[in-house]
């Protein structure tokens, strides 16, 4: 998919979220009129909810694992409580326009639980928005150990041996041995021959092809000896931090390269750029504390 299509794709999704949002801004603000906002609160309403909607999506797409799970549960709920608000609009005509607060159900229970719901919404997302934020903001991408660099190598080398096969040749043709008569031949007196100097020919000698020896095709040996395996113990992402942490201490900010941190905890280029940016980050994040407490 080009440039252009991709750019053509996202403003369409763009019209169809802001189209959306239009329709649904309408049910919420006549429910939060009747629950007591005034016009002020009420024209922000909408967005808090739907725009929660949108913040959870965009968490989502950058959070792993659990914080992941937890961002599609807050866009999960706050999508339903969007339609539960949508649905009791379309169901009570009176509703419409918010100008006198009134009963969202006929049964006393139901109002209760509809009220109740139309007035968390905005304390929960406070609350959830700012948990999804600080996950958001404090995601790192996690580190590849060397137990993993090493298994991934012994994995390529066993598939590269394994799609290494000699083509197979055909066997070569060798000629039957004359067969021997079983009538002897007469025997004829020998004359004396003149020498005759040998004629040499122009024509080159005739090269007969031989069949050349192959090995055949390597078999896979399965698990790899723990004697060919690295002798260099497995670090966990903490340990490697560590290590960077005490090697670049007395490091210039200029000096922090991916490439000088893997050369001094000798690990990957992938762990040197990981390692590189937590280390800035840290870096950072010391700098405004001291400024702060200057």
């Amino acid at each position: 998919m080009n440039r252009f299509a991709k750019c053509l794709l996202v403003a369409a999704l763009v019209a169809v979220v802001g189209m959306a949002f239009r329709v649904s801004w309408n049910a919420q603000h006549d429910v939060a009129r009747t629950v007591g906002a005034d016009e002020t609160a009420a024209f922000l309403y909408p967005f808090v909810v739907d725009g929660l909607m949108a913040l959870a999506l965009v968490a989502t797409l950058v959070l792993t694992g659990k914080d992941r799970t937890f961002a599609l549960r807050v866009l999960a709920g706050y999508t339903a409580a969007s339609l539960v608000l949508n649905y009791v609009h379309g169901l009570v005509p009176a509703l419409r326009g918010g100008e006198a607060r009134m009963q969202l159900a006929d049964w006393d229970p139901a109002n209760w639980a509809l009220v109740l719901l139309a007035t968390s919404l905005p304390v929960g997302a406070i609350f959830f928005g700012s948990d999804l934020v600080a996950k958001v903001l404090h995601h790192r991408a996690p580190l590849i150990t060397d137990q993993d660099e090493a298994d991934q190598s012994v994995t390529n080398r066993l598939g590269s041996g394994l799609q290494e096969s000699a083509p197979e040749e055909a066997p070569a043709v060798t000629e039957p041995p004359a067969p021997e008569s079983a009538v002897p031949a007469p025997a004829v007196a020998s004359e004396p021959v003149a020498e005759v100097e040998p004629v040499k020919s122009a024509e080159p000698p005739v090269l007969r092809p031989v069949a050349a020896v192959e090995s055949g095709p390597r078999r896979a040996t399965g698990r790899v000896p723990q004697a060919a395996r690295t002798p260099r113990p497995t670090r966990t992402p903490d340990e490697l931090m560590a290590e960077a942490r005490s090697a670049t201490a007395d490091w210039f900010d200029e000096e922090l390269t991916a490439e000088a941190i893997r050369k001094a905890v000798r690990t990957s280029s992938a762990n040197g750029r990981t390692l590189r940016d937590a280390l800035k980050s840290e870096r950072a994040e010391r700098a405004v504390s001291e400024a702060e407490a200057a």
